[in-house]
């Protein structure tokens, strides 16, 4: 089985910590984005992994090289140069890559704990061209919809703030999909796309089956600071369930748990006081009159000096928090510190 992670996003909303970084591979409790995503595809019975790349291209092409590397993955880049092709050219554009089968196409920018197996099934089942996983649709929200029938059939792919056709019903359309190469034959042969307002509309238009599979359980967005924030926080403190993604990706894997909560890498130093739960990675030092938590996350060789503060908060790799500094609800990284 191959899987697609469309991983060539610029990361707008997260500047200036994606100047530097990919999106894909910003870290989640100090472990890359694009692992979680590879350790869930693996567990699905995925052996093949084929990334595109654009922003950051190589910097986004060696972290999914070591990722793969690590987890015994085979890996193929698909790379944009000049232009960025959307969801829909980037997929079109590494189709030789992905061969003539059923393959996952997944975004490089969530967390979702989804039974991709399940959605195999399903599509397999509902014999659908591709099937789109699906989440509730949330109260409220105005965001374009996907539009599905009784028999969960996708019918619309609905705009910002379109009400929806009588006898549809509107649901949260997760960035997951199941993809035969026939949904890819709908798309232009060259130039950018979009896979889900070019392919859908006209495999729906043409009366292919699109299935729509729900599936209620954690997602998460991470293309903001709010969001990955919460969803660092969630880790922490067990609302994201880790068992679709473990072994491959499990952020307490070399800790230890020193007090209730708070899980340490033996080659941390710490010195201060710990409230709650924490996660401390390797080489990390907090120094004594430091206070971390609750609920704090330091990646690799965080320095905490004395008399600093950080709580609901996440400190990248190398991050060093001052004496007196007080980082809460942010995400710090060397030189920036991003309110959430």
């Amino acid at each position: 089985m191959k899987a697609m992670v469309l991983c060539a996003g610029f990361g707008t909303r997260l500047r200036p910590l994606t100047d530097q970084v990919p999106k894909p591979l910003v870290p989640l409790c100090g472990l890359p984005l694009l692992r979680y995503n590879f350790a869930l595809l693996q567990n699905a019975g995925v052996s093949e992994i084929v990334i595109n790349t654009h922003h950051l291209g190589a910097e986004m092409e060696k972290g999914a090289q070591k990722l793969a590397a690590e987890l015994r993955l085979d890996l193929h880049v698909s790379r944009e140069g000049k232009q960025i092709l959307g969801t829909g050219g980037g997929v079109r554009r590494a189709q030789p890559m992905l061969g003539g089968g059923t393959f996952f196409l997944l975004n490089g920018d969530m967390i979702f704990d989804v039974d991709l197996q399940a959605a195999l099934a399903a599509h397999r089942a509902a014999g659908a061209a591709a099937t789109m996983v699906l989440l509730p649709y949330p109260k409220g929200a105005t965001y374009g919809a996907v539009e599905v029938d009784a028999a969960f059939n996708v019918r619309r792919i609905a705009g910002r703030g379109a009400a929806p056709e009588p006898g549809l019903s509107k649901m949260h359309f997760t960035g997951v999909h199941v993809v035969e190469p026939e949904l890819l034959d709908k798309l232009p042969p060259e130039g950018e796309s979009d896979i889900n307002r070019t392919a859908y509309v006209r495999l729906i238009h043409d009366g292919a089956r699109v299935h729509g599979f729900l599936q209620k359980g954690y997602w998460g967005d991470l293309g903001n600071p709010r969001s990955l924030l919460r969803a660092n926080l969630d880790v922490l403190q067990g609302a994201l369930p880790l068992s679709r993604f473990r072994p491959g990706a499990d952020p307490f894997a070399l800790t230890e748990e020193r007090a209730p909560g708070a899980h340490v890498h033996p080659s941390a130093r710490v010195e201060g006081e710990l409230r709650g739960r924490v996660l401390i990675h390797a080489g990390a030092q907090v120094a004594q009159g430091a206070r971390v938590g609750p609920d704090a996350v330091l990646g690799s060789k965080v320095r905490v000096d004395a008399g600093a503060q950080v709580e609901r908060a996440v400190c990248w790799d190398g991050t060093h928090v001052a004496a007196g500094e007080r980082v809460a609800d942010a995400i710090a990284a060397p030189g920036v510190r991003m309110d959430a």
